[in-house]
């Protein structure tokens, strides 16, 4: 069962049971997320909520190079300082239907369920992503543990079933997959338009981009070691290789 929700507790969902018996969640575990990286950039994202959730939110909507606006009466000393330098947008009272008007994504982070429910109810006339924090059956999406270094991200999930789990697995997956994935990303990106303009078809290119980043020497274990310019003169390889001829009868 996920987390948020425990029977007994006072109900904060849209069905109103005046104290919670899990019906809202009923089934999230077996739900099926569809998982996507959305581009935010420029884009209008509302945060409801002045707390310490609220900061969270728009951090990483900030991290995301999102167009924020932060809705609510009082802000903690972080989000004022946020607008104050002009790096989002605060309307200084009570939400209304109308903030999510050309808006891309809202994210509700209050204690007041009438605010949250009012806020997935616009949202959801709207057409457009929502997510209440800690009210799941208020959600059209839910938001993962992130792993980000340099242009490498990976999504934790868990449906909601144990946020200490998922925050162990982003610790380990850091430890595992850290700075010499993100620099052999790098590397390869910067082939990406020589594959392009001179490797014909996407097989072509998948060949040629597998054969370096499973092929042995391991540039993983190159980069581990300090050896970048080994793993460049690979790179380099590869591209010399795709330009000799055919043997003789394989043309």
């Amino acid at each position: 069962m996920p987390a948020q929700a425990y029977a007994g507790k006072e109900c904060v969902c849209q069905f109103r049971k005046g104290i919670c018996d899990q019906s809202c969640v009923q089934g999230m575990m077996e739900t099926t997320f569809y998982i996507a990286c959305l581009r935010l950039s420029g884009r209008r994202c509302v945060v409801v909520g002045g707390g310490d959730v609220g900061l969270e939110k728009v951090e990483g909507l900030l991290a995301c190079d999102a167009d924020v606006t932060l809705i609510a009466p009082d802000a903690i000393g972080p989000l004022r300082r946020l607008a104050e330098e002009g790096s989002i947008g605060w309307e200084q009272r009570t939400y209304r239907d109308s903030d999510l008007d050309r808006t891309f994504m809202a994210i509700a982070a209050t204690n007041d369920t009438d605010v949250n429910i009012s806020v997935y109810d616009a949202a959801e006339e709207r057409a457009m992503l929502v997510n209440i924090v800690d009210v799941p059956s208020l959600c059209n999406f839910i938001l993962p543990a992130i792993v980000r270094t340099g242009p490498l991200a990976i999504a934790i999930s868990t449906a909601g079933a144990s946020p200490a789990l998922a925050k162990r697995m982003k610790r380990e997956i850091a430890e595992t997959y850290g700075e010499p994935y993100a620099r052999l990303a790098i590397m390869l990106n910067d082939a990406r338009g020589w594959a392009k303009g001179n490797l014909a078809t996407y097989q072509d290119r998948k060949r040629f981009f597998e054969g370096i980043v499973n092929g042995e020497p391991d540039p993983i274990a190159l980069l581990r070691e300090g050896r970048a310019t080994e793993v460049l003169d690979i790179i380099a390889a590869a591209k010399a290789a795709t330009d000799q001829p055919a043997p003789a009868g394989q043309a």
